[in-house]
């Protein structure tokens, strides 16, 4: 079924990889901190021409949109093959270490998995299209337990099929069923069993992934909702706040980011960046909007914040473009057509991006100018566009098209 191509490395280089790999796990979408930035060092500040060097390319792991997430000396990655969502751990190497299947294959609209995989406490967390949540043991693939979130809370699904990458907070996991009554739910990570679920929200879920927040002793769960964003009691379920936000076809995909007592989030459509403001007191929370502009209006590639400015493609209502906006004001600080659309992650001062035509660049950002250092085209893994998000781990970037998976050697030598 895999077919891993590796380059002419030598086996000592390759063994090197290997051990950088154990030292920058990237466990869940986003990364540790769901920030989307890795903490690694001592990585290229520029490609050679044609790209950094190609470790190996794993075919055939389903189609689909999802970024991978890195433990446990693997590579997890899911996809559609054939009927089936298939979870797939690689070695660090590109071979197979094992496969499970989480319910059926996403075949509707934009066909493909949209959910990475969280890893925690050597369990493995997914969430399939349909609501299928599957805990594996994270090293053999074996299940744990399993349940459908939106058949258990009587939830809806949305348009494109869910897409929410799963939270754990401690011994809980975090989950966004969407139902009319019971709209976020915290389960028990070892056994599935319900410990709160939030009523009162109402809303139908995004196509976001919600984070945990911590601000002036009080602990949240934020989750971007179809028409609004909410704040939720992170060890109770009780709803705190609850802002409405709408977007054109209910395209609320950002997943939010808190930085310094303040919550970021953006969409499509011209609707574009906001930036709430926690207050704290009591044990409650309210939220006051602190700026609201139409630019940086991010799709589903994400944003990158970096010394006080935030960095990233937008969809410019069909018109994508490269925003960067000053944290604190919304201010726009520099503004850039880009033709088409794209993804982010960070690393060590630089933004490494990937549009949706497969062009992959490194970035030194800059409130004055959008400068790409490097760049390079990923070749074509399958149909559809280029979706899936950079990753950063273990001296590597893994970059994904399809039912095909790359990676590529950034360590400085």
């Amino acid at each position: 079924m895999f077919w891993p191509r590796t380059s002419s490395v030598t086996a000592l280089a390759l063994a090197f990889a290997i051990r950088l790999g154990l030292a920058a796990d990237w466990p869940q979408f986003n990364g540790p901190n769901r920030d989307n930035k890795s903490a690694e060092t001592g990585l290229l500040k520029e490609w050679p021409e044609g790209g950094p060097k190609l470790l190996w390319t794993a075919r055939s792991i389903g189609h689909g949109f999802a970024a991978v997430a890195v433990a446990h000396s693997l590579v997890y990655v899911t996809g559609n093959v054939g009927d089936d969502t298939l979870i797939t751990a690689l070695r660090l190497d590109g071979t197979p270490a094992w496969t499970a299947k989480n319910g059926p294959a996403y075949k509707r609209e934009h066909p493909g998995t949209r959910s990475t995989p969280t890893l925690d406490a050597g369990r493995l967390f997914h969430l399939n299209a349909d609501g299928d949540l599957a805990c594996l043991d994270a090293t053999s693939g074996k299940p744990l337990w399993a349940l459908n979130i939106l058949q258990k809370f009587n939830g809806r699904n949305i348009r494109w099929g869910l897409a929410e990458s799963l939270l754990v907070d401690g011994d809980r996991v975090i989950a966004v069923p969407g139902g009319e009554e019971i709209s976020i739910v915290a389960l028990n990570k070892l056994t599935g069993e319900t410990l709160w679920t939030c009523k009162g929200i109402g809303e139908l879920p995004g196509y976001s992934s919600p984070i945990v927040v911590e601000h002036q002793g009080l602990r949240q769960i934020v989750a971007l909702m179809a028409k609004a964003i909410v704040g939720v009691n992170a060890d109770t379920g009780e709803l705190l706040w609850k802002v409405a936000h709408e977007t054109p076809y209910d395209e609320s995909i950002f997943t939010p980011l808190f930085h310094d007592g303040c919550i970021y989030f953006a969409t499509a459509h011209a609707r574009g960046s906001r930036l709430l403001k926690l207050n704290v007191e009591g044990g409650k929370c309210s939220v006051e909007l602190a700026w609201s502009t139409d630019k940086l209006d991010s799709h589903h590639g994400g944003v990158i914040l970096h010394d006080g400015h935030l960095y990233g493609f937008c969809h410019g209502n069909y018109k994508a473009r490269w925003d960067c906006l000053a944290w604190k004001t919304g201010k726009l600080m520099h503004s850039e057509p880009t033709g088409v659309g794209g993804s982010v992650t960070y690393a060590e001062g630089m933004i490494y991006a990937m549009d949706e035509r497969g062009r992959v660049m490194l970035i030194k950002p800059s409130p004055a100018e959008r400068r790409v250092v490097s760049e390079f085209q990923l070749p074509k893994g399958g149909p559809g566009p280029f979706w899936a998000h950079p990753v950063v781990s273990g001296g590597r970037l893994y970059l994904r098209h399809s039912d095909c998976l790359t990676a590529y050697d950034i360590q400085a030598r």
